[in-house]
């Protein structure tokens, strides 16, 4: 730990880094431990209970606050879930995933008007967020990467990062091929004799 003073005669002050990853281990291991009354305090926003301060914790000083909203969304998401979620992508990726049978991304209309919604806004958009997540889990898709939104979030506000820009790349950017799926041949060969 480092200790930092701002002018001579001020009392050093330590310095708490913020730890996204430490956050994401801690509530994945709430789901798979099955600590169901610490994600249910969790879900309590407003409130600060002994699960917020410990979500808290791995903000540091600076982003304290941050992580415990972070803490209240993994919450949300996993509420009767037996089995963490990491995540997958960013948030535009994960927004692309909401949907139905007529349309999943850029070609629904509420998933796009989600997105505009959540790029638009000057501060964090939190209650967007925490709909963006309700919709990836009724959708029963994975949510954007834990740790990466975090650290996205810390840099919200950081115009060199252009976060919401590349989250709107995310969502807008076409579907590529599978790799899972096998190969075409590009010539078909004939068997016959």
């Amino acid at each position: 730990m480092t200790d930092h003073t701002t002018s001579i005669g001020e009392v050093p002050q330590p310095h708490f880094p913020h730890d996204s990853a430490a956050l994401t281990a801690w509530l994945t291991a709430l789901v798979r431990n099955r600590e169901y009354g610490s994600l249910a305090e969790l879900r309590r926003p407003g409130v600060r209970t002994n699960a917020h301060i410990r979500a808290g914790w791995h903000g540091g000083e600076e982003h304290r606050d941050l992580f415990e909203r972070m803490a209240f969304l993994f919450a949300v998401y996993h509420q009767g879930h037996r089995t963490p979620s990491y995540g997958r992508g960013s948030l535009g990726a994960a927004a692309r995933r909401i949907g139905d049978g007529t349309g999943r991304g850029p070609d629904n209309p509420g998933a796009q008007r989600l997105l505009d919604r959540v790029v638009a806004s000057r501060r964090v958009p939190w209650r967007h967020l925490q709909h963006a997540v309700i919709r990836l889990r009724s959708c029963e898709q994975p949510p954007p990467l834990w740790t990466g939104l975090t650290d996205d979030l810390i840099r919200w506000n950081d115009r060199t990062a252009r976060v919401a820009y590349q989250w709107s790349v995310d969502f807008h950017t076409p579907p590529s091929r599978d790799r899972s799926a096998p190969n075409e041949p590009t010539t078909r060969k004939d068997t016959t004799p």
